[in-house]
């Protein structure tokens, strides 16, 4: 088990990375990554990104330096477990610019309808934290959602009715 990633350590994995690209790029970070350089927590168990384009040699960068670091990290995004949300590349939130690639925040409206699906506590409480900062707009996430809910039936993980109420709940308050 590696150790807890914080904002120093991640912030130190991206500038090496970056320090690694040849080619321009782009790195979104998703999930407690997010949480953790926004300030809403203090560590994450794991790096998640997702990287434009996929590059192996950004790959083979990510696999030294996850133990050199001694950091979990994970391509995930929450395109993998919701669909695609229209404008999410428009949305995300422009991080630094590291060498030859930009590192971005995932879509916090992604972000957020990932971690409500999920239902975990640590999620929700991330949410609530967007919601709070004025970062997510309870109401735009709601319209956001129904321009999605057509195509749910491509994650059959996910109950769409149950997905509904959550999103329902959390937008309530």
């Amino acid at each position: 088990m590696r150790a807890l990633a914080d904002a120093e350590r991640i912030e130190r994995f991206l500038r090496r990375l970056g320090q690694a690209a040849s080619q321009p790029g782009r790195l979104y970070l998703t999930g407690g990554a997010t949480a953790v350089l926004q300030g809403w927590r203090e560590t994450t168990i794991d790096v998640d990104l997702e990287l434009e384009p996929h590059s192996d040699e950004i790959l083979r960068a990510i696999a030294g330096l996850k133990n050199e670091l001694d950091l979990n990290v994970e391509l995930a995004a929450p395109h993998h477990f919701v669909p695609e949300l229209p404008g999410w590349r428009d949305r995300s939130v422009f991080v630094e610019q590291a060498g030859k690639l930009a590192i971005l925040h995932y879509d916090l409206y992604s972000q957020a309808l990932s971690k409500i699906e999920r239902g975990h506590v640590q999620d929700l409480a991330d949410a609530r934290h967007m919601v709070e900062a004025g970062l997510v707009q309870p109401s735009r996430l709601l319209a956001l959602f129904a321009q999605i809910k057509g195509q749910l039936y491509r994650y059959p993980a996910i109950d769409p009715p149950s997905f509904r109420r959550a999103v329902e709940t959390f937008v309530a308050g």
